[in-house]
């Protein structure tokens, strides 16, 4: 299957200069500004979700607010392997602006919704254009650059990926503090409009190329079943005190099982499946794409609980709880670009697991706290936490992709890519429908509400932990001696590492 991660051919015949000139510092503006908008808004939600649960907004459960990051995710999910496929159809400038256009006009439905229900159906709107503007931006760069440029530019790349756990929940404090909710989607529109402006006039234009055929019955069966099993998950935590395994959850449960389970018959035996688990084949790969589920799952998921901690039982302003979670963001500055490094010449499996193992002291920390412990505890599990995400997300990625031969580095690209997404998608539903059993239970008599918050998000980060402790299994298994890579670059199948 075309993917967005490929570079193109561009015939033996093209020579690209060998320093980075004007045009394509003006090209990598474009796709930075593309990056910037769609990661932000990853992460500048996760400090309304209290404020959108809150009576005076959409009066909900954290379970269902939950959906308008996990509705998000989904659709990144969805939209990411038919990016490639429809810039062949379409070409690349056509669908980057198309792509600005709808996720610049779902934020500003965002900011309409009145309901919870609307608001997530909005942000799965505006996940279809934001899911596009990563992996269509690379594309564009890469042809403009040529494949013995685009690691240098990678570096241009990982601005918004590193600054994006920062910057987002800051923001997103910032503008509910000063402003309201609406102003964290409708920021997006004068970006919108100047990214629109900027890439009608920067990006050359280019000419519809033949596309090989999509796979649209196995979408119509992975998002749905996806989107189903989500549903019933996040369910369970909606229906009054204690677990409620009504209908509504082993209906849609059971539903999206199936429907993932046929998805599976269906891509074995198709020739260009949306996901090809015939991939699952190379041991390494196997090894490094359960490694990375089970660590997305627990890590994006505990992004939910963070700012919650902070807001909801140590009484900060949304702005605060941004700044409180930004120690996490600067420990991943620091080791992620020496991680990428490393992961070229050091075996991932000598590396990852000491990262991992910072990872997992750091989120001890969390597991045990009170209404009242101390910010400096707090903010330096946080940052030993960054630390151990910076140095294990990466290599695991370059793991995973490493040993690919050149014609599957692009399907593999978009495995990962999906998987990533499918795993914090999983991690937001689970972990809040325990974070809302845990707050929606009967306290002990006596039992201070602070004290009883406190100790409910106690429980839920020991839950996140142990997810973590799980991802030691796999990683185990990575490579521990030095393997050759099948050297994508020679027929400039680029992977994309997405945030």
């Amino acid at each position: 299957m075309s993917n967005a991660s490929s570079v193109p051919s561009h015939g033996p015949d093209i020579e690209y200069p060998e320093k980075i000139d004007g045009p394509v510092i003006k090209i990598a503006g474009v796709v930075v500004l593309g990056a910037i908008m769609s990661i932000l808004d990853i992460t500048v939600v996760s400090v309304a979700l209290p404020t959108f649960a809150s009576p005076e907004v959409f009066d909900s459960t954290y379970a269902a607010v939950a959906w308008t990051m996990t509705g998000y995710t989904l659709a990144l999910a969805t939209v990411i392997p038919l990016t490639g496929w429809a810039a062949d159809r379409f070409g690349t400038k056509r669908l980057y602006l198309t792509a600005l256009a709808l996720f610049t006009a779902g934020s500003v439905l965002c900011a309409a919704a009145t309901s919870i229900e609307m608001l997530v159906a909005f942000r799965v709107l505006q996940g279809l254009g934001g899911g596009m503007l990563m992996p269509l931006g690379m594309t564009i760069l890469t042809r403009a650059a040529g494949p013995e440029r685009i690691g240098r530019l990678m570096a241009i790349l990982g601005v918004p990926m590193l600054l994006g756990p920062i910057m987002g929940p800051i923001l997103g404090g910032y503008l509910i503090d000063v402003a309201s909710w609406h102003w964290i989607f409708l920021i997006n529109l004068p970006i919108g409009l100047a990214a629109l402006a900027y890439s009608m006039r920067i990006l050359p234009s280019d000419e519809p190329s033949t596309a090989e055929s999509f796979d649209f019955m196995g979408m119509l069966l992975l998002s749905p079943g996806l989107a189903a099993f989500l549903f019933g998950v996040s369910s369970i935590a909606e229906g009054g005190e204690g677990a409620s395994f009504g209908p509504r959850v082993w209906v849609s449960a059971t539903i999206g099982v199936l429907l993932i389970a046929a998805f599976v018959s269906h891509a074995l035996r198709t020739e260009h499946p949306l996901i090809d688990l015939r991939l699952f084949r190379n041991r390494n790969l196997t090894v490094a794409v359960i490694s990375m589920f089970v660590f997305v799952i627990a890590f994006m998921g505990a992004g939910l609980l963070f700012p919650n901690y902070f807001l909801t039982v140590r009484g900060e302003t949304t702005l605060m709880a941004g700044l409180l979670i930004a120690p996490q963001g600067l420990g991943a500055m620091l080791t992620m670009p020496l991680a990428g490094v490393l992961a070229d010449k050091v075996p991932v499996g000598r590396t990852v697991p000491f990262a991992l193992g910072l990872m997992a002291v750091g989120f001890f920390g969390f597991t045990q706290v009170e209404a009242d412990t101390s910010y400096w505890v707090l903010c330096g599990s946080l940052f030993v936490m960054g630390l151990g995400m910076g140095g294990t997300m990466m290599p695991i990625m370059t793991s995973a992709l490493r040993t690919l031969r050149n014609h599957e580095v692009a399907r593999g690209s978009t495995m990962v890519n999906i998987v990533q997404q499918i795993g914090g998608s999983i991690g937001t539903a689970v972990l809040s429908v325990v974070l809302t059993q845990q707050l929606m239970s009967t306290p002990e008599p006596g039992t201070a509400p602070l004290d009883f918050a406190a100790s409910g998000f106690a429980t839920t980060f020991m839950v996140a932990f142990g997810l973590v402790l799980l991802a030691f299994i796999p990683v185990a298994f990575l490579p521990r001696k030095k393997i050759k890579a099948k050297n994508a670059a020679a027929t400039g199948d680029a992977p994309i590492m997405m945030h």
